[in-house]
This record gives structure tokens, C-alpha cells and sequence, in this order.
């Protein structure tokens, strides 16, 4: 099952094993079970303290528990955990056999104390990059509280169970037997909404903070880079954001990062987490920003009622997907509609869905769907694709896609639970058409994160951000950088460059407004 690289690699992680562990097998006599039975047995010859048992009782087959022997197992994994999931089992591994975690002592001790029983399942696909994280945190609450459980599911593979669930989006999780959430969540997001009192807690201590002399909303690269240039400049910074790495998390190919030939969101996102940390930055995560007050001191208020005052803000909250707003869409959204193919595109295979979007995100899209499902649909509202011509012609060659230009997207068709089909009409001819279908992924821009602004702050009619060459907004003392203002081209690269420029901008703020008159 593993190959003598890999053998050689993971047998080098087992050796950090502190105590003994088992694998506990549930199988069947399906191919899989077999190929499972292989992967474990692999596994089990590295070290000699992991031992494998097959008479696991867990109802999902194949699937086995990581366990100390003579425990009932606490992390499940039902299917075979490769792909992007390896990592999380050799985590499972390690952590079951009291290798520490990399996490906070606050974060440990906080699972450690939350009271009940939860049983978390979540569904995933081996190709989604943002499952691993969620099913990491969960797998890491399991092996420090004996009340939490946590299954990982490979929806592939158990298309009866998705079916009955519908599931129709990865990463999906269900606690008790109940919806979650969906899409990637961080052990800290996971224990803000298990934690009832974390939320109020965080408030007061965030209320209690000394002015900063840069406060950055927003923790994508354009925030990243801003709060290391302010930050090396020795004055006091700050950020505060819903989440570390913004959109690049969702970001599953980089191959235009000068100086990198290649790389993942993810594997970024943390790279930039890594060295903005290695700086005195009080990072705030989980935090949104609901108001923007101008002062001598800026003001930043947050929806959990929490108030940040610094003498500069940079601004870099950075943009979402854009949604079709048509009928229908909101009602399916997961379940039908999606955002991901690299994610959610697993889940249909065999299956006819529509790509809405005929520039470079949407052909890739279609193209990477193509090799998944039984038939794509591409519309776009242009009577021309403005993808790349290598990606058309890829895209042109496909015998199970079929694009259709000059389509205005009308409304999302379901039956009460999921998408069975797509509306559009034809600008040319006026007439109307119904292609029936059971997913559809959206694939037509981005929308600014500044509704929270609108009011305090100059935004453009597409409701970014208006700044200047230096960042500088229409309020003196706040700058901006990145995909929430009006710089023309939305690329990772020059959001870094923005963010640094406001950055500089901003401390050459503070001197001259500290200046004597």
C-alpha cells in the first residue's frame, strides 16, 4: 500500500511515539476493505509499538480507530485516509501516542475543560485541501477530552450515507448527530462555537487592550506584510481578523509567486501566520470588524462588542466569491451550489453539473470537473470566454463539456433538498432554457469585504476601498491594501506589495503627526 519512501519517512515520525497505541479495523469484504487492511498492516510493521486488531464494531466499513490499547477509540477514520488526509492520520498517530501538539497551552486547556459529550462526523473528499484542518482540530479535541469523538467520512466512498445526509459541499460536520458547519474551520472557530462563554470572554479581554499605533483589519497577505513592516519598525501592532490567511485559504494552486515555482493557499497562509508571528504582533483572530470610528484615536468596533482604538488602521479585509443572486441560489447553496471543484467536486462524480463563468477559474474549473462528473455545462454572459487560449483550447477538446455563451443565469431549480437544475436565457434569442443538472459551481468574480465600511469611508461604486498611490483612504490616519480596494489587478503578489506600502505610509503618518507644530 505505501511505497519504500514513504515506509522510510512515516517509520522516522513513529519513532517520536511515547506510548503504545492500537489500530482497531472495521471491515467488510469489499476491495477497499483489502487495500485498507494493507495500509494498516504497512503501518503497524514500522513500529513496535503500534499494534493492529480487525474486530473494530464501528458501523461505517471500511473505517478503523486510533486508540491506546484497551480504550475505545475516540478518532475514526472511515475510508483510507490518503491525499490530503495522510497528514491528518499520521497526526492521529502521534497525538494518540503523546506526541505533543503544536498548539497553545490556552487552546489545551480549553478543550481539556469543555464538559459533555461530543460526537463530531465530518465529511470530506481526498482531494479537498480544506478538510484536513478540520478534521485535524477535531482528532486533536478527541485525544485530549475523553467526551469528544471525531469521524472523518470520505464521501467517495460512502455515497449511500452522503445521499441520506445530503451532503453536497466537504467539508461538512455534524455534532450529535445534528449540522455543524460547513467549509474549513480552525480548532479556535470549533471551540468558540462549543465554548459558549469564550465568546464574551475574548470580548473583554480584546476591550482592555492599549491603543495600538497600527491596528490591521484583516489577515491575508496584504495584512500579513503590513503588520511585518510595522512591526520591524518597533511600534506597537496589532491585527485583528475573522481568520489567518483570508481568501489564499481557499486558494488550492500558486504557480505565479515570484521566487516560489509552486505552492498551495494553505501551505502559504501558514508561512505568512509563521513570520508575522516572529514579531511582537498581537494577532486576534475570530474577530469581525462591524464599524469604523474616525478620532484622534481610530476606532474599530466588533460584532462581538468589543471596541480596538489605534492611532493608524490599515485596512485589508480582502474579498469573497461573488454570488449570481438569482432565485434560488441562497435556498441550495451547499446543497448543490457550490465554490470549490478542487473541494466539493469529488462529491459529484457521475453526475451532470454547470460551471457558471468562462474566465480562467471557470474553464479550470470545468476542465478539473470534466475528469470527475459524467457531463459540465459551462455558461457564460459574454458572447466570448475571456480565458486564456491554452485553457479554451483544453477546454474545447473535452467531449463531456458543452459551453454556452451569451446565457444569462436566471434562477437555481431544486426539489425542497438539493439542485436538480439551472435557468437561463439567451440574450441573442430571448428564449428560455432549463438544463437539468445536480451541481453547480459559481465561478464569476469577487465582492469587496466593505459593507461594514459604507458610511465611515470613501468605497467606489464597486464598493472598494478608494485609495491613493501611498494607500491612503479618504480618513486621515487609515490606509488600505489589497483585494477590498480599487488597485486594478486582484493578485497575491501585489496585495503583499500594497500592504507594505501602507504600512510605510502609515508610520510616516505617525511621525509627522507626532511632530512638534
Amino acid at each position: 500500500m505505501l511505497d519504500a519512501t514513504i515506509k522510510t519517512q512515516l517509520k522516522a515520525y513513529l519513532e517520536k511515539l511515547q506510548r503504545p497505541i492500537e489500530l482497531v479495523a472495521s471491515l467488510d469484504d469489499s476491495a477497499k476493505a483489502e487495500e485498507l487492511r494493507g495500509l494498516l498492516k504497512d503501518i503497524a510493521e514500522l513500529s513496535p509499538k503500534v499494534a493492529l486488531r480487525d474486530n473494530g464494531t464501528h458501523a461505517l466499513r471500511p473505517s478503523f480507530g486510533v486508540a491506546e490499547p484497551g480504550e475505545a477509540p475516540r478518532i475514526h477514520f472511515a475510508g483510507i485516509p490518503m491525499g490530503h488526509e495522510f497528514t491528518s492520520l499520521v497526526l492521529a498517530l502521534l497525538q494518540t501516542g503523546g506526541h505533543p501538539p503544536k498548539v497553545e497551552q490556552a487552546v489545551i486547556d480549553q478543550i481539556k475543560a469543555l464538559p459533555g459529550q461530543f460526537k463530531f462526523e465530518t465529511f470530506i473528499s481526498l482531494s479537498c485541501h480544506n478538510c484536513p484542518d478540520v478534521v485535524q482540530a477535531l482528532n486533536l479535541m478527541a485525544v485530549l477530552n475523553p467526551g469528544v469523538t471525531s469521524t472523518m467520512i470520505d464521501g467517495a466512498l460512502f455515497q449511500d450515507v452522503v445521499n441520506e445526509r445530503q451532503i453536497m459541499a466537504v467539508p461538512t460536520v455534524f455534532l450529535n448527530g445534528e449540522s455543524f458547519g460547513q467549509g474549513r474551520m480552525t480548532i479556535e472557530e470549533i471551540l468558540a462555537k462549543v465554548d459558549t462563554g469564550a465568546s464574551a470572554r475574548a470580548a473583554g479581554e480584546i476591550s482592555a487592550k492599549e491603543a495600538f499605533d497600527v491596528l490591521v483589519v484583516g489577515g491575508g497577505p496584504a495584512g500579513a506584510a503590513a503588520a511585518i513592516y510595522a512591526a520591524r519598525k518597533g511600534i506597537r501592532t496589532g491585527v485583528v481578523a475573522e481568520r489567518f490567511g483570508g481568501q489564499v485559504m481557499d486558494t488550492l494552486g500558486i504557480e505565479n509567486f515570484i521566487s516560489v515555482k509552486e505552492t498551495e493557499g494553505p501551505k502559504l497562509a501558514a508561512a505568512l501566520e509563521q513570520h508575522v508571528k516572529q514579531y511582537e504582533v498581537d494577532l486576534m483572530t475570530l474577530q469581525k470588524a462591524t464599524k469604523l470610528v474616525a478620532g484622534d484615536l481610530i476606532e474599530i468596533q466588533l460584532e462581538n462588542g468589543a471596541t480596538l482604538k489605534s492611532k493608524s488602521v490599515i485596512l485589508s479585509t480582502g474579498a469573497r466569491w461573488r454570488e449570481m443572486n438569482v432565485p434560488g441560489e441562497k435556498e441550495y447553496k451547499a446543497k448543490g451550489v457550490c465554490f470549490c471543484p478542487h473541494c466539493d467536486g469529488p462529491l459529484f462524480k457521475g453526475k451532470r453539473v454547470a460551471v457558471i463563468g468562462g474566465g480562467n477559474s471557470g474553464v479550470e474549473a470545468a476542465i478539473d470537473l470534466a475528469g470527475i462528473v459524467a457531463h459540465v455545462t459551462l455558461l457564460e454572459f459574454a458572447d466570448t470566454l475571456r480565458a486564456d487560449a491554452v485553457l479554451q483550447k483544453k477546454l474545447y477538446s473535452l467531449p463531456n463539456v458543452t459551453v454556452i455563451k451569451s446565457a444569462l443565469t436566471t434562477e437555481v431549480t431544486g426539489d425542497g433538498q438539493k439542485v436538480n437544475g439551472i435557468r437561463y436565457k439567451d440574450r441573442v434569442s430571448g428564449a428560455e432554457q432549463l438544463v437539468e443538472l445536480e451541481g453547480i459551481f459559481v465561478q464569476i468574480g469577487l465582492l469587496p469585504n466593505t459593507d461594514w465600511l459604507k458610511g465611515s469611508i470613501e468605497l467606489s461604486d464597486r464598493g472598494e476601498v478608494i485609495i491613493d498611490a501611498k494607500g491612503a483612504t479618504s480618513v486621515p490616519g487609515v490606509f488600505a491594501a489589497g483585494d477590498c480596494t480599487t488597485v486594478p489587478y486582484k493578485q497575491i503578489i501585489i496585495a503583499m506589495g500594497a500592504g507594505a506600502t501602507a504600512s510605510l505610509s502609515a508610520f510616516d503618518h505617525l511621525i509627522r503627526s507626532s511632530a512638534p507644530a
